[in-house]
């Protein structure tokens, strides 16, 4: 039997440490469920250290490869976890900035949860898109030409790739059926 993501191949971008569990965690276990190849990438090689709700630890997820030896070429779709930490780090990161880049210039999929559309500011990709977020960065998308919407998935084709954007944990359902739905 034929799994629906066979053969799909996701490039899931982290930093190594603050990470929201379950936003890491949950697309991690649904894609590969899906029958996708999902490729944790972090800066360095080890674990990423995740946070549940940005405060208390929680468990490892190992690193599969660092940010400077993937190419978006190789994958098919991007996804971005949040975590205020994580999508702190990963805005200021410009591997991370140019592997965003480089898959939206490809017309890949790239879906990014709570504080993770931050890179999305950094990168002018939220620039004319409607998009959705925690809503305490709603400013910085809106300030950054972005249309927020207060919705569990938004999904936005406009621009030549498909831009999958979810609001908290509790959205991850909506989130990753989305992700499905785009490499279906």
């Amino acid at each position: 039997m034929t799994s629906t993501l066979d053969g799909r191949t996701i490039l899931l971008l982290t930093s190594n440490f603050g990470t929201e569990t379950d936003e890491i965690r949950i697309p991690l276990a649904t894609l590969r469920e899906a029958g996708a190849r999902v490729t944790v990438v972090a800066p360095d090689t080890g674990v990423v250290t995740t946070l549940e709700r940005d405060r208390e630890l929680g468990p490892v997820v190992p690193v599969d490869a660092t940010h400077a030896t993937v190419k978006a070429a190789d994958f098919d779709a991007l996804v971005l976890p949040g975590g205020t930490l994580n999508a702190d780090a990963l805005r200021g990161d410009e591997t991370a900035q140019f592997l965003t880049r480089a898959f939206a210039a490809d017309g890949k999929p790239v879906a990014a949860i709570c504080h993770a559309p931050w890179l999305l500011v950094e990168t002018g990709l939220a620039d004319g898109r409607a998009l959705t977020s925690v809503p305490t960065i709603r400013t910085d998308l809106v300030n950054a030409g972005g249309r927020w919407v207060d919705e569990e998935v938004v999904v936005d084709d406009s621009a030549g790739f498909r831009l999958i954007t979810s609001r908290t944990p509790d959205d991850l359902d909506a989130f990753t059926a989305a992700i499905i739905d785009a490499l279906s």
